[in-house]
């Protein structure tokens, strides 16, 4: 189950509570209840924490892969432009075309390297915008739990007991 479920269940817990007379808006509200939704919400957060790490994880397979085949890409062109070194004219058009693809590849390689950060950047923002809510959330639940706890409980209400008619 996702936090954000575990929280409108949360959420809809205490809204269904019910409002005790007098007593202000103060609600009773089943603490055992509660304590099982923070350990359900406790037990889902670290997996959020680890898919976050996954994407990290894969920005830098990106990166690599990218790096590597930009380094092939260049290989290829100087090997390329090596192997056109044999005659005057053609070392001119070769050296040219060498430096072109050079050029192009080492362009693609900084696109590419700029498209991953920036997608990862996104998806890091996102994660840590939805965590951050939803760390937030939890606080304030836990700070009204605290703060409902510390409220003193009215006595309860007796009902007058009807005299015996044997």
């Amino acid at each position: 189950m996702k936090v954000e479920d575990l929280l409108q269940e949360l959420r809809e817990l205490v809204e269904d509570a019910k409002v005790l007379p007098l007593s202000g808006g103060k609600c009773l509200i089943d603490a055992e209840s509660i304590k099982e939704l923070l350990d359900d919400i406790d037990d889902t957060l670290p997996q959020e924490v680890r898919q976050a790490k996954a994407i990290v994880a894969d920005r830098q397979k990106i990166m690599a892969d990218a790096k590597a085949e930009a380094e092939n890409i260049i290989r290829s062109a100087e090997d390329k432009k090596k192997s056109l070194v044999t005659q005057n004219e053609i070392v001119r058009q070769a050296q040219a075309e060498a430096n072109e693809i050079i050029s192009d590849a080492k362009s693609k390689s900084r696109d590419m390297r700029m498209a991953v950060n920036d997608y990862v950047e996104d998806i890091l923002r996102n994660s840590e915008e939805l965590l951050t809510n939803q760390v937030n959330a939890l606080k304030k639940t836990r700070q009204n739990i605290k703060a409902s706890q510390k409220q003193p409980t009215p006595p309860p209400v007796q009902k007058p007991v009807a005299p015996n008619q044997d």
